[in-house]
């Protein structure tokens, strides 16, 4: 018997791969070959391509695909309709049958709703990517980002919260910039 569950309007293929605790809520569909970490939490509607890859304690709500390519390292928070791409000039005539860009969306990297997430680029580790962004190029950690395309507009604490000119953080935590990159002290 399995030790996560699947919701019975879902389907796990043979060959995929789901931690302990993890949670498949309706209409899910998670492709052999997926590798999903412990404690996750997938909301409705979400597809898990086989070429995926997700850490541990990651939570990806309602409408969400996760290509192949794509890595969500641990405690990732993927929005409602967020969307990731694999292929930087699809084209239904000319497939890329298996050759797909990949993206990385680091340790505890939060995806607003509605983001876009272009192949080939990753979000750094506590990145914050505010809902309808489309992100183009790499997110530097702790990167507040927001617009089309997603432009730098501030950095964010480990916990989410804004961080102030003096990179103190309400909830204890200090940062330090130090040739243009954001690090926890």
């Amino acid at each position: 018997m399995a030790d996560y569950f699947v919701h019975p309007s879902s389907y796990v293929d043979d060959g995929a791969v789901v931690g302990a605790g993890t949670k498949i809520w309706h209409f899910c569909h998670v492709q052999g070959g997926a590798v999903i970490g412990a404690n996750c939490s997938l909301g409705q509607n979400v597809n898990v391509a086989g070429g995926a890859v997700i850490g541990n304690g990651v939570r990806i709500q309602n409408n969400v695909s996760v290509y192949d390519g794509v890595t969500l390292e641990d405690n990732v928070f993927c929005g409602p309709s967020c969307v990731f791409t694999n292929v930087g000039t699809p084209r239904a005539h000319f497939p890329v049958h298996g050759v797909y860009a990949r993206t990385l969306v680091k340790e505890g990297a939060s995806l607003g709703a509605n983001c876009t997430v272009v192949c080939g680029h990753t979000v750094g580790r506590s990145a914050l990517v505010a809902a309808g962004a489309v992100v183009t190029h790499d997110v530097p950690d702790y990167a507040l980002m927001a617009g089309v395309p997603a432009r730098q507009i501030g950095w964010v604490c480990e916990c989410g919260k804004r961080l102030g000119e003096d990179m103190k953080c309400s909830c204890g935590r200090s940062y330090a910039l130090r040739e243009g990159a954001l690090e926890k002290l």
